[in-house]
């Protein structure tokens, strides 16, 4: 006869999170007394991985928003492509989708993609201080570590999404990843043909039209299968003359080659024209509204006509999945460019009076170049070895990268006037890990793993930024980082996970804006310890997430903006801790219940103040129906107070934005069709345009300026499959 053993007896590490989390309750209860904030925040996703229910519409994992996963082994977010294309605007980036998260904030003042980004935090990290990766390849700028969030990918080119909040196991590759991951992933292709195509118009004269074409599998060649896709978006913007237009094309192939190999090309191209504000002066929003952006007067800096910029990217990757004896082989090949060409008004907040050297009433302005090309690969590579699996790999890119800027008669057609800067600087990174799941039985899997980091910066120019001067040279900052994980399968619908990692950022580029590096030697690069607990519970009517982490942020550094330009300074030590939840349940009759709520700190050890644009909380609410043709969604995000600047400054109130979405899908509304979908999404249903971050400061007299919430915007689709 078997012997029965109790559950908790046989899942020690199950007993000391459950313990661990009711703990750090109690101390974040006591926190929220005492005005001293932890976090909270949970996770889902639309393909459940692990959960019951996820094939069944009228579930609680296939209706989340989002949601964890079992096999996680670090808080995880997971936002399906279900989500995406059904209660978010078709407009929108990924930054705006993904503010839906635990501890993730967006500041996005245009409305729903029509502006870059001006602000994606995640537990209180910046961008920089985190990654983002394209089905697995990490990217962005070389200079900041930072990510265009109008560049690169439209949502339409996008399957699942996910948000890794903290550094991950020894395979979680990237420049930042202390600070977590915010994984893009390709939409996948279907086995059956069909052409798509939708076109949308809404608030600020927006508009968007796309089609997609997919191949389904193609017997003739040998299975293989095609996506084409084209999309366009025009639009006035939220804030005035902030105008946007974008062209994106993207293009995916798979090719199976005999049974254990499977062959990807992926390629995407965009276009993009903006018109871009540097925020407003609180006198400003009260003289001209809370969507002041760029005026129409071409005697002033701030003409819309001179503030502008004209980017192209691309992305491209040839990938390779195998299998060679026992080995399970991964490999990308990559490349991806940036070309930006970019003007502004000296000064277009109207504290710097006209006059160049044309002319005593002419504008000034500048012009820019910041041109980058990257070229890199990924490989990944597992077996089963004894009583686990070994995984290994290795990532190396290099980026090069020209940037100039120089002085510009905005009145005489940009006419060159006297250079600031100009240079040429490359980024190399190396970064080979290995590590080992062990399986200990009775579903608990032990992780040890390293990873060994090697970031090396060079420039060479004639005049440098800052000094002026002539500078060739280069350094390199090199850091081994150990990881362990623990895993625990409690039950089919239940697990447990416990972390420890070192963190690791090489300094940004602008420390070589001095006279001469080499004597002013290097700074010490970001560095952290990270240790984080939690567990997720998932059955067909609940999923629940729920974990704690604290992080030791050595050299954690500090961005300040001045006249549109960003400076970097070393902020000494920070704690990051906090606790997250979430849960959706499904209420029945095709209605599902959504929430998560977090609680986080991120203060200075030497003064206890806050880091800046680190919010204290957030919360999401919301209701979800899904039943037959109909679909509908109704969430409040919330983000709590925070300082836009060190020393506890420029104090941001808290805020909640409410969305409503409705999509009604038709079969076979002509012969000729499959799915014919109408809805609409309205975003800030209740019109709150509140201060919702600090935008940096004017350069003559250190005015601060601000960004506002982007008022309601309303957006109507019809989209048609054949």
């Amino acid at each position: 006869m078997k012997r029965v053993v109790p559950q908790f007896r046989k899942k020690p590490l199950a007993q000391l999170i459950l313990a661990s989390l009711c703990a750090a309750g109690a101390q974040v209860s006591h926190a929220q007394a005492s005005g001293d904030l932890g976090s909270v925040q949970s996770t889902a996703n639309w393909s459940a991985a692990g959960g019951s229910g996820a094939n069944n519409p009228q579930s609680a994992p296939a209706q989340a928003p989002t949601q964890g996963s079992l096999t996680t082994t670090q808080p995880k977010s997971i936002i399906s492509r279900h989500y995406i294309e059904n209660s978010t605007a078709p407009t929108s980036n990924y930054t705006d989708i993904l503010q839906i998260a635990p501890s993730v904030s967006n500041v996005d003042p245009n409305g729903p993609g029509l502006m870059e980004s001006q602000s994606l935090s995640i537990r209180g990290f910046q961008d920089g201080q985190y990654n983002v990766t394209f089905d697995g390849i990490p990217f962005g700028d070389s200079n900041d570590f930072t990510h265009h969030s109008t560049s690169f990918f439209a949502s339409q080119a996008l399957g699942n999404m996910s948000v890794d909040r903290g550094p991950g196991d020894a395979s979680q590759i990237g420049f930042a990843t202390f600070g977590g991951t915010i994984g893009l992933t390709s939409k996948a292709l279907s086995d059956k043909p069909a052409f798509n195509v939708a076109g949308s118009y809404g608030s600020f004269n927006t508009w968007l039209g796309s089609a997609e074409f997919n191949s389904g599998d193609m017997k003739q060649w040998g299975d293989a299968r095609v996506l084409f896709g084209y999309n366009q978006i025009g639009s006035d913007g939220y804030l005035t003359n902030a105008h946007l237009s974008r062209k994106n094309t993207y293009f995916k192939l798979e090719k199976p080659i005999g049974d254990n190999t499977l062959v990807t090309l992926f390629a995407t191209y965009s276009r993009i024209h903006q018109n871009v504000p540097v925020g407003a002066t609180a006198a400003q929003i009260q003289q001209f509204g809370p969507d002041f952006g760029l005026s129409t007067d071409p005697t002033s800096q701030s003409y819309y006509g001179y503030n502008f910029d004209k980017i192209n990217t691309d992305f491209e990757y040839l990938g390779i999945q195998t299998k060679l004896g026992e080995w399970a082989i991964d490999n990308k090949l990559y490349t991806y460019g940036y070309y930006h060409n970019g003007f502004n008004g000296a000064d277009p907040n109207g504290e710097t009076p006209n006059g160049t050297n044309f002319g005593a009433n002419n504008v000034p302005g500048q012009e820019m170049n910041n041109n980058y090309r990257a070229v890199g690969d990924v490989l990944n590579a597992e077996r089963k070895l004894g009583p686990g699996k070994l995984k290994t790999g290795l990532w190396i890119t290099r980026q090069t990268n020209f940037r100039n800027n120089f002085n510009v008669d905005d009145s005489l057609n940009f006419a060159f006037e006297s250079l600031n800067f100009t240079m040429n600087d490359t980024l190399q990174t190396f970064e080979p890990y290995a590590q080992y799941a062990w399986d200990l039985g009775h579903g608990l899997t032990l992780t040890p793993g390293v990873k060994y980091v090697s970031f090396n910066r060079s420039i060479s120019t004639p005049q440098n930024q800052g000094s002026g001067a002539p500078l060739d040279y280069s350094h390199t900052w090199t850091k081994f980082l150990p990881s362990l994980t623990a895993h625990e399968r409690i039950t089919p619908n239940w697990s447990a996970y416990a972390q420890y990692a070192q963190g690791f950022l090489a300094p940004n580029l602008n420390v070589f804006y001095v006279q001469n590096p080499s004597i002013s030697g290097q700074p010490n690069p970001e560095q952290t310890n990270n240790y984080q607990i939690g567990t997720t519970y998932k059955t067909g009517r609940l999923t629940l997430a729920a974990d704690a982490y604290y992080i030791d942020f050595l050299n954690a550094v500090t961005k300040r903006t001045v006249a549109g330009n960003t400076t970097f300074s070393n902020a000494g030590g920070a704690i990051y801790k906090g606790i997250e939840t979430e849960a959706t349940v499904y209420a029945g009759d095709g209605f599902s219940l959504y929430g998560n709520l977090t609680f986080n700190s991120a203060k200075q050890k030497d003064t206890g103040s806050w880091m800046p644009n680190a919010p204290r909380q957030t919360a999401a609410a919301g209701l979800i129906y899904q039943h037959g043709p109909l679909y509908g969604s109704l969430i409040t995000k919330f983000v709590g107070r925070q300082f836009g600047d060190t020393g506890d400054t420029q104090p941001i109130g808290g805020f909640a934005v409410t969305n409503l979405a409705a999509v009604y899908t038709i079969k076979h509304l002509a012969p000729w069709t499959h799915d014919t979908r109408i809805g609409f999404q309205i975003d800030n249903l209740f019109n709150r345009t509140s201060i919702d971050a600090l935008a940096g400061y004017t350069a003559a007299d250190n005015t601060p300026l601000y960004w506002t919430v982007p008022g309601r915007s309303i957006i109507a689709t019809l989209a048609t499959s054949f």
